[in-house]
């Protein structure tokens, strides 16, 4: 107790002090103390009272709210792996203050507490919904969140490309910052979060009681309802004021309660006040690093920060937390329904092919200046009749034709990822690939400007790949065991999407091509970007149909799969890989384009159910058909504004794949 309470506070006495004297311009400690004493109105005082107190008293505040609801969202749940990030609270609260500044800036000046709320709200109860409810197991519940946050995130980035100038001063922000130019966040969050942890502190035994059996609980006279609506409540309005100041900042919630855990605390009267302790030395930690070691393009977002620092414990949590893993998945079914459509292989596959065939000649029509089809063909071919076009054409076939490979690549590779974690959640995006691939590019863009533009593709692959070594190094030695891919992917994209963020926001990048990139845009592609889905596609694609029938027998388990004479661990890792390498080559060639991989698969499965080779074929020509489709429509509606492609991927397949998790959550209920 002393040492968690005692050394706490020296740690958080020392880190007040140095956050105060670091900074653009280094304070001596002397000073420091005159000015907290006497305060004589000299600049260095003022620096200190007026800029680095009020960041560094919210820093506290950030620290020891986020902390607390992280708390109790683990408490609730049973699920060490809930914080406010990982159940998308803070992605829904930071689209709401967005949507109101894009929007309602009247109305969100006078209440931002109640956008951050009510978005922080909706998050929650979709991914706890979504997750099981009451029934939800860690990673289900986890995955929930994440897709979540996917969507949300996805809306988000649709309104800041639409509405740039409105929310351009939100990317800050946004990375989470702990910047303050007066005490007026201060002055909105204290109340608060000191009001909600002392409220929390008060319902403690209650809280506690929730740590044993449900039955137990109600045994005892414990209204467990009320009480886990009461925590819900307590944690969401307590991250919505936390993130209606300071922006979205993760991993605090992760990490503070289990190193109070760790310490030996479980009683929450106890354990809380701890929590929300370390959490404001974690923050204060993370705000005077970001300081010390910044760079000549200035001080990295504490969101950020607070990712490097979380994502390390996030993978030793999972990987301590699963000691006695093994390979055995359990039950995790790949079926997305029944078959739907009585139709024959190969009759689906020849007509898909033609409807595809179709979709790209009519989309080189449709743009700002339409073609008549009539005169297309000639154009094509270069007659004097229609030699207008013809430039026209030489720009928009190469986009079409990437779009409609990186539409193959990404759709298969969603099919052989799924395969190989028997998850029908998993994608490139849900392992880090994506992540680590924008992550390259944006290296090349921002970090490295001088080294040619040619050589993003490789950054981006190199990226994804780095990205994906990490997750299957650290997951080796536990068989490669699906859950464990799953979460340590998600520590690994958010180590990425700090650094993707870290680099926009440095690089003031907001608005222009590379952050349009970063949502998946076939602008301005050219023969060259044709050239190298091309040989990826080339390469792969047969080496995937081999090996399909041995990715086939995964769907049985890994028991039954071994039984049948399959080496489990190295097809998975062939499947992983594969398919790893299809994903880095569509991101090197259009950039991050999400959802198509998770849905296209699950879609295909409806119709023929589970058949890998099958499902490579059909899921590749229904992933091209989309992304060509997308593209047509996204040059053509606010012609001559582009919507980037996977923009307009997310629109339909977030509603969709939604739809899918309720569905299924229903049945299993």
């Amino acid at each position: 107790m002393i040492c968690i309470f005692g050394g706490g506070f020296v740690a958080l006495g020392i880190l007040f002090f140095v956050s105060l004297c670091f900074g653009e311009a280094k304070i001596p400690v002397q000073t420091v103390i005159d000015a907290l004493l006497h305060n004589q109105g000299l600049p260095d005082h003022n620096i200190v009272w007026d800029l680095r107190m009020p960041r560094t008293i919210l820093g506290l505040l950030t620290g020891a709210g986020l902390a607390l609801a992280g708390t109790l969202l683990q408490t609730i749940t049973k699920n060490p792996l809930a914080s406010t990030d990982t159940l998308g609270i803070n992605s829904g609260a930071y689209f709401m203050v967005v949507l109101g500044t894009a929007f309602f800036p009247g109305i969100l000046s006078v209440s931002p507490l109640t956008f951050a709320a009510v978005g922080g709200a909706m998050a929650a109860t979709i991914a706890y919904l979504l997750g099981g409810g009451k029934m939800a197991s860690p990673l289900r519940l986890v995955l929930a969140g994440m897709i979540v946050s996917l969507v949300i995130e996805s809306f988000t980035r649709a309104i800041h490309i639409f509405k740039a100038t409105e929310t351009q001063n939100l990317f800050l922000w946004g990375a989470g910052s702990l910047v303050q130019v007066d005490w007026d966040g201060v002055f909105f969050a204290w109340p608060w979060v000191l009001g909600m942890i002392l409220l929390a502190i008060l319902l403690g035994k209650q809280f506690d009681v929730l740590t044993l059996d449900e039955a137990t609980a109600r045994s005892l006279g414990q209204k467990v309802d009320w009480t886990r609506l009461a925590g819900l409540a307590l944690a969401v309005l307590v991250a919505s004021v936390v993130v209606s100041v300071v922006g979205p900042i993760g991993f605090v919630g992760l990490v503070a309660p289990h190193l109070i855990r760790l310490m030996g605390l479980r009683k929450h009267g106890w354990l809380i006040p701890g929590a929300a302790l370390w959490g404001a030395v974690l923050i204060t930690a993370a705000d005077v690093l970001s300081r010390v070691v910044r760079s000549n393009v200035g001080e990295m977002p504490i969101g950020a920060v607070m990712a490097i620092i979380g994502a390390p414990w996030l993978v030793w949590l999972v990987l301590s937390k699963m000691k006695g893993t093994t390979g055995s998945v359990g039950q995790m079914s790949m079926q997305a329904g029944g078959r739907f459509v009585h139709m024959s292989f190969n009759r689906m596959a020849v007509i898909m092919f033609f409807l595809v065939v179709a979709l790209i000649l009519v989309s080189m029509t449709m743009g700002g200046t339409q073609i008549p089809l009539g005169q297309l063909f000639s154009s094509l071919f270069g007659s004097s009749d229609a030699s207008s076009y013809s430039t026209l054409l030489n720009l928009r076939l190469p986009r079409t034709f990437v779009a409609a490979g990186a539409g193959i690549a990404l759709a298969v590779s969603g099919v052989l990822i799924q395969a190989a974690v028997r998850n029908p959640l998993a994608d490139a995006s849900i392992i880090g690939v994506t992540s680590g691939a924008g992550f390259g590019a944006m290296l090349i863009l921002i970090a490295w400007p001088q080294v040619p533009v040619t050589l993003l593709p490789v950054a981006a692959i190199a990226g994804g790949l780095t990205a994906a070594a990490c997750v299957f190094l650290l997951a080796w030695r536990k068989g490669l065991h699906p859950f464990v891919l799953i979460l340590l992917g998600i520590a690994v994209s958010a180590f990425g999407s700090a650094g993707i963020q870290a680099l926009i926001v440095r690089g003031s990048l907001w608005g222009s091509s590379g952050y349009i990139w970063l949502t998946g845009s076939t602008y301005g592609r050219t023969w060259q970007q044709v050239a190298l889905i091309a040989i990826f596609l080339v390469v792969l694609l047969p080496i995937a149909l081999y090996l399909a029938r041995r990715f086939d027998l995964l769907a049985f388990g890994d028991d039954s799969a071994t039984g049948l004479g399959l080496a489990v661990r190295k097809t998975r890792l062939a499947a992983m890989i594969v398919g790893v390498l299809l994903a880095a080559g569509a991101v090197a060639s259009i950039g991050t384009v999400g959802f198509l991989g998770l849905i296209v698969p699950h879609a295909v499965r409806m119709l023929i159910g589970h058949h890998t080779r099958q499902s490579i074929v059909l899921s590749g020509l229904l992933g091209a058909l989309l992304l060509v489709m997308t593209d047509a429509i996204g040059r053509t509606i606010l012609a001559p504004k582009e919507i980037p492609s996977g923009l307009l991927i997310t629109l339909i397949g977030a509603p969709y794949f939604l739809f899918l998790m309720i569905r299924t959550f229903r049945r299993k209920s």
